[in-house]
Order: structure tokens, then C-alpha cells, then sequence
């Protein structure tokens, strides 16, 4: 194009020289004034036609060439713009099914198409209508074994006619699909169809997988959702299973030991000894009592946003004091009520904070808890104190079949959110459980 400029300066420069100098020289005698001057102003102003034509249209092919780009451009911003829409809708939406609705009824907005289909593969490796848009009909809802999906421009997988057994043929006549995908695994397509005749553009291809990848983003997402809700009912459920074996089982069976015991002997007439094994059988059916008050207790005190985990830690300890005559305190610093734990180590670490108290109430013949959360350095250390006979000495003379309770469950919680535990006597004497649970890269303290 530099060049070009040039030769529209130069050209004409060159040829009014040349014919000066011929008019000054041959043409002068033989075309005097003014047969010379009108010669030299039609040449110039024939080569100032030409090459302002040829510039002209150059400048005017340039400008349509910007001009389709602008207008790509902008249609590429007006597709942007809409598919962002669609992901802050979407992400605002917790229903699976309103998500995919969402995604077909944009999908057919955006690429002005008549109908659009979403299809997942069962469990049964048949596709299954999942969402639609448009006068779908009664078309089926089922499609013989796939396993495949559709890829973007149908040239994998089951045809891209397949589709029209979702759609009705004479909404389908041009049709696109894009696949949804988990890692490399195919799991549904995303479809639209049009009744005109028409051919879809790379835009409208890139459009209909980015809206695909919307879809199989919010579908794993419910797939992990769902999955996370079962691990949590199972993990209950094993907790409340350990604590059964460990509380209830182990106590009825040490109940069931001593009523044989104390039947043989009101049976051989020693009704003094009979009436001890009946004194430890009520000791052991009142404990016993007191353990299902607990566990009713830490099923009901969920970590809600409102109070927190030491909210939630306050009000268990004011509600098991009630139950077991023990005087706790509970004291938090501002930073340690700011800090907010993941959902998994809040639990972990109120978990903790039950058995530790149950423990206490059990084996620490004490009659006061002082409970103390606060940040040190990049931690947040938790802290039990209690003025009982501490873990040095030895409970008294417990009978040797009364269940064990060890503090395995809570190392085992404070391994699983990478936190550590310890226990002891302190110098006055009186148990203490300290445990620090480091915050770096786990939480977001508010100052």
C-alpha cells in the first residue's frame, strides 16, 4: 500500500516532465501555444483519473474489509456480551433442571433457531431428553443405545440426524449440536435445529459449545453435589454407628453382664453382693442416659451461618452444662469469631469440642471447663481446660469390663482437616486438649 501511494505521487509527476520537456524541445515547433499546454492538461488529467480510480478503489475495498470486521467484531461482543448473561443467570440458579432450561432457551435465542434439545445418556447408555425449547411435540424421549453424544459438527458419534428423533423433522431442517463432556467422556449434546435452510458460521459453533460447556459444567456440578450429600450422610452415619458401638452397645452389654451376675447371686441367697452389682447397673443405666441426651444434643446443633462455629460451640456448652451440671466457659477473641473454616473443618473441629466434653463429664471428676478459641500466628488454637484429676492419674478402680473411651476419634478428626491435637495435665493440676487448626490457604478472617 506504500508503494501504491507513491505511484500515484510519482506517475503522474514523471509524465508532466516528460511532456514538458518534449513540448519545449520536439513538440514546440510542430504544436506551438496553447496545442501544447491542452495536450499536457488532458494527459493529467487522464492519468489523475485513472490512478484516483484505482486508489479509490482500493481505499473502498480496504473499508469494506473493516467494515465486515467491525461488524464481526460486534457481533462477536453482542455473542460475548449474551453469553455472559447467561452464565450470571445461571450461576444464580441452584436447580439443575432451571439451569438446563436456561441453556436451551438461549441456545435458541442466540442462534435464532426454531427448537433446541438437550440430551444426556442414562445410566442404561440411552439418550434421554433433559431440556427443550420450542414446539418440541410429542417427539420421544428415548433414543436406542448411544453412549456417545453428538461432537459439534456431527461427524462423531450417532448422525446428527439421530436428532430429529428429539425434534420434529419440519422444525429441524438445518441442525447443530455440540457434546457435553466430563474429561473424555460424552455424556449428552446440546442441539438446535431451524425450519429455514441455512448454514451455521464458526460463531455459531463456538456460541453453541460454549453454551455446551455451561450445561456439563452445572451437571457435574450436581453430580458432585449430590455425591457430597451422600458422603455426609454416610460419614453421620458411621459416626453415629462408632458412637452406638462405643456408647450404647458396649453399656448394654456391661448392663445385660451384671443383671446375670446379680440374678445368680439372689439365686445362692447373696442378696448384699447382688444388691452392689445392682448399685453399678444403675450407675451404668443413669451414664448411659446421659450419653443418648448428648448424642441428641450434638445432632441438634448444626453450625448455621448465624452463629458460626463459635456460636454454634457457645450454645452446645451452655445447653450440655444444663444436661451434665458442669460449669463451662466459653471465650473467643474478635479475630477467632471472624474466622470462618471450611464446612468440613467446622464440623470436624465441633465434633472435637462434643467428645471432648463428653469425656471430660466422664473420667475427669471435674466440676468446671474453661473453653478458649484465639489466633496465633497463621493457627487458630482451641483450648479445653478442666479442673478434674487430669490424664496422669488413674480413674478409680473403674470395673474392668466398663467400656474404653480412648481419644482415637478425635486424633482421627484432627488428621482428617490436617490439624493437631494434644492432651494432658496441666500444672494445677487438671486435664487440658489443645488443638490447632492451621488457617493458611482455608480461610478468609475479617478484620
Amino acid at each position: 500500500m506504500s508503494r501504491d501511494r507513491w505511484l500515484i505521487v510519482a506517475v503522474p509527476a514523471l509524465v508532466v516532465g516528460t511532456i514538458e520537456a518534449l513540448s519545449e524541445t520536439v513538440l514546440d515547433p510542430v504544436l506551438p501555444f496553447p496545442g501544447d499546454a491542452i495536450i499536457v492538461t488532458v494527459v493529467v488529467l487522464i492519468l489523475s483519473i485513472s490512478l484516483s480510480g484505482a486508489a479509490y478503489r482500493r481505499i473502498d475495498s480496504l473499508g469494506a474489509v473493516l467494515a465486515a470486521r467491525n461488524r464481526d467484531l460486534e457481533a462477536r461482543a453482542v455473542s460475548a456480551a449474551a453469553l455472559h448473561r447467561v452464565s450470571v443467570a445461571i450461576t444464580a440458579l441452584a436447580d439443575l433442571r432451571l439451569i438446563l432450561d436456561t441453556v436451551v432457551d438461549n441456545a435458541r435465542t442466540l442462534l435464532a433457531a426454531d427448537v433446541a434439545v438437550i440430551l444426556l445418556v442414562g445410566a442404561d447408555g440411552r439418550l434421554k431428553r433433559a431440556a427443550r425449547s420450542g414446539p418440541i411435540g410429542d417427539t420421544p424421549a428415548g433414543l436406542g443405545a448411544a453412549g456417545q453424544g453428538l461432537d459439534s459438527r456431527g461427524s462423531d458419534g450417532p448422525a446428527l440426524d439421530d436428532v430429529l428423533l428429539f425434534l420434529p423433522p419440519d422444525l429441524a431442517r438445518s441442525r447443530l449440536a455440540s457434546a457435553l463432556s466430563r474429561g473424555s467422556e460424552t455424556i449428552g449434546t446440546l442441539a438446535v435445529g431451524s425450519a429455514a435452510a441455512r448454514s451455521f458460521d464458526s460463531e455459531a459453533v463456538e456460541t453453541l459449545a460454549s453454551l455446551a460447556n455451561q450445561a456439563s459444567i452445572a451437571i457435574e456440578n450436581a453430580r458432585l453435589q449430590a455425591r457430597l450429600r451422600e458422603l455426609a450422610v454416610e460419614t453421620e452415619r458411621e459416626r453415629i454407628a462408632r458412637e452406638m458401638h462405643d456408647g450404647l452397645a458396649q453399656v448394654l452389654g456391661y448392663v445385660s453382664t451384671k443383671s446375670q451376675a446379680a440374678d445368680e447371686l439372689l439365686a445362692t441367697g447373696r442378696v448384699a453382693d447382688a444388691r452392689g452389682q445392682l448399685g453399678e447397673l444403675t450407675a451404668a443405666a443413669r451414664s448411659i442416659y446421659v450419653d443418648v441426651r448428648e448424642a441428641i444434643l450434638g445432632l441438634r446443633s448444626p453450625i448455621t451461618p448465624e452463629l458460626g462455629l463459635v456460636g454454634a460451640i457457645e450454645d452446645y456448652a451452655r445447653r450440655f452444662a444444663e444436661a451434665s451440671k458442669l460449669a463451662i466457659s466459653v471465650d473467643a477473641s474478635a479475630e477467632a469469631r471472624a474466622t470462618t473454616l471450611g464446612p468440613e473443618a467446622e464440623a470436624q473441629v465441633f465434633r472435637i469440642v462434643q467428645e471432648s466434653l463428653t469425656n471430660v463429664r466422664k473420667h475427669a471428676a471435674a466440676g468446671r471447663v474453661d473453653v478458649g478459641l484465639a489466633l496465633l500466628d497463621d493457627d487458630l488454637v482451641l483450648e479445653l481446660v478442666d479442673d478434674g484429676r487430669g490424664f496422669a492419674e488413674q480413674s478409680p478402680a473403674p470395673p474392668a469390663d466398663w467400656p474404653h473411651y480412648g481419644q482415637a476419634a478425635m486424633q482421627e478428626r484432627a488428621a482428617g482437616i490436617g490439624a493437631r491435637i494434644a492432651w494432658g495435665t496441666g500444672p494445677q493440676g487438671g486435664g487440658f486438649i489443645r488443638l490447632v487448626v492451621p488457617l493458611a490457604g482455608r480461610v478468609e478472617v475479617a478484620r
